[in-house]
């Protein structure tokens, strides 16, 4: 709260510089352009499975959108951030790895609708060359190998469990993580032989990680929703967001990372 306030501050101050500079070069300034240099810095919330496509979505925005500015974008576990959004965390933009994560958000009226703007399949994630030969789900329930899922409460581990308990395969694994990064550093780092992961994080983890689909992968498919909050500072930035990522230079970022379309 106190990072928005001085975020406030600072915005009130360039805006008063900048109305004093204008004044002194032209009385020609509408209402809506004043409006529009008063807007804060976007804040938005978004899973942790869109990081790389998300800051490019926010650069290609902030190209195109010079007059709204995007501050770092927050990633997280979708049902950690939904706490924070519960708990009144300043935030314009919400962007979610599931459907079900975002019901708390809606039931605190803290936005409304949303709406689907990619989908996501789970890959099992294993070192480059597969040295533990594994090829199928039934192959991580072997007592001989260190598997990590994420927690069947975040959107990566409730898919993780759907498609392990449509091929019947029963896994105990080494630990369970708060979001799909954690799972993706715990496998690159050799700290487990396997581990279940969005098909995007293997793309986005290039050589350093090996993917192997599921047979039955599309038991398990994510919807990602994404909604403008209903306590935005900056609603109209927020919209011109989401429109953003709804767009077809939008979805076409999305699509070079993996995601699969609505």
């Amino acid at each position: 709260m106190r990072s928005r306030q001085r975020r406030a501050a600072a915005a009130v101050v360039s805006t008063a510089v900048a109305a004093l500079l204008l004044a002194g070069c032209s009385n020609t300034a509408s209402p809506q352009e004043d409006s529009a240099t008063a807007s804060f810095p976007l804040v938005i919330f978004a899973a942790a499975s869109l990081q790389g496509s998300f800051d490019e979505l926010a650069e290609e925005f902030e190209a195109e959108h010079p007059e709204y500015p995007v501050d770092p974008i927050v990633y997280d576990g979708s049902q950690a951030l939904a706490t924070q959004i519960v708990d009144g965390a300043d935030v314009d933009v919400i962007a979610f790895a599931n459907e079900p994560s975002f019901e708390p958000v809606t039931d605190a009226g803290a936005a409304d609708e949303s709406t689907i703007f990619a989908t996501n399949t789970l890959q099992i994630a294993v070192a480059p060359g597969n040295p533990k030969g594994i090829d199928t789900l039934a192959d991580l329930a072997s007592d001989d190998l260190s598997v990590v899922l994420c927690a069947a409460e975040v959107p990566c581990g409730a898919a993780s469990h759907t498609l392990l308990d449509d091929a019947g395969v029963s896994v105990t694994p080494v630990s369970e993580e708060t979001n799909v990064t954690s799972v993706v550093t715990r496998v690159k780092n050799g700290e487990a032989d396997a581990g279940l992961v969005y098909a995007t994080d293997v793309a986005a983890a290039g050589d350093a990680l090996e993917g192997i689909t599921p047979a039955n992968a599309d038991a398990a498919v994510n919807r990602y929703p994404v909604a403008v909050s209903n306590n935005a500072p900056s609603p109209e930035a927020a919209k011109a967001f989401v429109d953003y990522v709804l767009s077809d230079a939008g979805q076409k970022i999305l699509a070079s990372y993996g995601f699969g379309a609505p």
